[in-house]
């Protein structure tokens, strides 16, 4: 009852604030648009450095084309490994930026 009455004289804005806060939502929101600019940045690095490396190993040139067909079944294999390469990366990418962002943190706090 008595956080009722609280939450009454904070007003919406005062509840909004709080949930801003308490969930650390603009956070959330910086890390999803740094991590939608870091995607288009890992993208390239892999379609224009590390792909023309191993297209060179791949015979047939173009790796993202590669196709593994199982009877009328056509599996597109290489842009499922271009996937998982761009995946690896931005996870290795985030890891080291939230272990750096957590470091800074902990000497802070002390």
């Amino acid at each position: 009852m008595a956080e009722e009455k609280k939450a009454e004289k904070k007003g919406v804005v005062g509840e909004f604030m709080d949930f801003l806060m308490k969930y650390q939502v603009i956070g959330l929101a910086v890390a999803f648009i740094i991590g939608a600019a870091a995607t288009k940045m890992v993208t390239a690095a892999v379609s224009d450095v590390i792909m023309p490396i191993i297209a060179v190993l791949i015979p047939g040139g173009d790796w993202r084309t590669q196709v593994l067909q199982l009877g009328p079944v056509k599996l597109l294999i290489g842009d499922f490994v271009g996937a998982i390469i761009d995946f690896a990366i931005i996870a290795i990418v985030v890891f080291l930026i939230v272990k750096f962002m957590m470091k800074e943190d902990a000497t802070q706090k002390r």
